[in-house]
């Protein structure tokens, strides 16, 4: 009798597998990472292959490390890292270039070339999101621009573009399904989340051929099944969702106003907007939440590209630390004026600044300040950045006065409670953390009928602490306005750099 249901959790550093019980009780993880790629300044790519087999490889071990036969699987449910791109050769299914990974930044000179006034305002309106690097049409453009006879061959209908899920979904599938969920398609610059479909208008504008394109479907969706070759008999694949809002969706934010921030490669917090997309006057972007039965749920959502990436650059950059686990015992004592502000704008800087060519600083350095103190600015760099969207969003009338925060930062109760002090708000915790997962399990549940609804799953939810805020407003004011001198300082100075080259 079929009892699991099984996550592909395809992220940005690793690829996991995750076994749930109908109750969505984790049985067992298998995870495995794959190396990064930086080609040139501010480029990142992933191997294809690397991607795929790492995801192959993690649900054959968690099921046979389980005894879990393909047969007793009810279903797959895919969530990945977003924005993510690849294209492939429909007939083979071989990429032609690599995976051009969300954090990317090699076509900020093209956005900036074909930006105007106009055009950001029919993106934004058509889309919710800013003409930016970051999203996947200005990387689909590069590749077919700059790999031989791509241009050609997208025309003749002979390639296929997808973003991690639908990349996934066409190998375990052997070619057979090129689909993507909603979430997913109003990532790529392509996708008008108000008619819900490919809009023709942004593909003209970015010369790319609509036949590379995959269909569209709800969130909890009939997707197609596994090739009986993988798992020894075909098992249904009956959810997908980007990262973020699986967490969303994990973390049961199913009402209007609740919020979540994940912290893990990045940071993104977004906040339910029900069925109105609303639109941000301070550069935060509108995007899907999720679609189910047709009915669409909006989010507004802050992103930022270094979170967990600034503390696996402390570990693997610095190697100040051996593991980003002991990062809490080292800064306990470290007092949260210190002084030292590290921004971590690697790759530039995200929502609501959107500066492509910041770069990263440390500032504040004297001769009293040491490892720890340096790590502590980089936990609190998290911090401040969520404090960033915060701001942003009661610009624009929003302020939910509790937030669940989940990822692999999360389990840092000092960066936790830092954070509970710098927004002046409640974060709560989930006994569960790896929420995507979690969601895309619960998409799945529902869509073969184990969960009844999504107020079903919102009982299911459990705290596992709550963070109060401690720290006085005058300062947590005179932090903030430190830490955002210290960004004005590298946003002006990367731009002086920038106009002296």
């Amino acid at each position: 009798m079929s009892k699991y249901i099984l996550s592909i959790d395809q992220g940005t550093t690793s690829s996991r597998a995750i076994l749930f019980t109908k109750d969505a009780k984790v049985v067992d993880t298998v995870q495995q990472t794959f190396p990064q790629h930086f080609p040139n300044n501010g480029w990142v790519e992933h191997d294809p292959n690397d991607i795929l087999q790492t995801v192959l490889s993690t649900c054959k071990t968690v099921l046979a490390n389980n005894q879990v036969t393909a047969e007793q699987v009810i279903a797959i449910g895919i969530t990945n890292q977003r924005e993510t791109t690849l294209v492939w050769n429909k007939k083979t299914g071989q990429p032609i270039y690599n995976a051009i990974v969300w954090q990317d930044r090699r076509t900020s000179e093209y956005c900036e070339q074909i930006r105007s006034n106009k055009l950001s305002k029919k993106i934004s309106d058509k889309t919710g999101l800013l003409l930016d690097p970051y999203f996947s049409a200005t990387k689909i453009r590069w590749i077919l621009d700059n790999v031989a006879d791509a241009q050609q061959q997208a025309l003749a209908g002979e390639l296929a573009f997808g973003t991690v899920d639908s990349y996934l979904l066409w190998h375990l599938t052997a070619g057979k399904v090129h689909r993507t969920d909603a979430t997913n398609a109003s990532r790529t610059l392509l996708f008008n989340i108000h008619q819900q479909c490919w809009d023709e208008e942004l593909l003209t504008q970015f010369n790319i051929p609509h036949s590379m394109l995959p269909e569209v479907m709800d969130s909890a969706a009939e997707f197609g099944s596994t090739s009986s070759e993988i798992f020894g008999a075909p098992i249904k694949i009956c959810a997908m969702a980007g990262d973020q809002q699986a967490a969303l969706i994990g973390q049961a934010c199913f009402k209007e106003g609740m919020a979540k921030s994940t912290y893990g490669t990045g940071c993104f917090l977004m906040l339910n907007t029900g069925d109105k997309a609303l639109t941000s006057n301070n550069r935060l972007l509108t995007t899907v939440a999720y679609r189910l039965n047709g009915r669409v749920t909006y989010a507004i959502e802050g992103s930022i590209f270094m979170a967990g990436a600034t503390m696996q650059w402390i570990v693997e950059g610095l190697k100040l630390l051996e593991h980003a686990g002991d990062s809490e015992a080292m800064v306990k004592d470290v007092p949260l004026d210190h002084g030292v502000f590290l921004v971590p704008s690697f790759t530039g800087l995200g929502a609501p600044y959107w500066d492509a060519n910041a770069r990263g600083a440390i500032l504040g350095l004297t001769r009293d300040s040491g490892i720890s103190t340096i790590v502590a600015a980089a936990l609190q760099s998290v911090g401040y950045q969520t404090k960033d969207l915060q701001k942003a969003m009661e610009g624009d009338g929003l302020r939910p006065s509790i937030l669940r925060v989940d990822g692999g930062m999360a389990k840092n109760n000092w960066a936790m409670q830092f954070l509970a002090n710098i927004l002046g708000a409640s974060v709560e915790r989930p006994a569960l953390t790896e929420t995507t997962s979690l969601g895309v399990a619960y998409l799945a549940g529902l869509q073969t009928g184990i969960y009844k609804s999504t107020e079903q799953l919102a009982t299911m939810w459990q705290c596992d602490r709550r963070f109060e805020p401690t720290m006085s407003i005058d300062e947590r004011n005179d932090l903030y306005a430190k830490w955002q001198h210290c960004i004005a300082q590298v946003t002006l100075s990367n731009n002086a750099t920038k106009d002296d080259c």
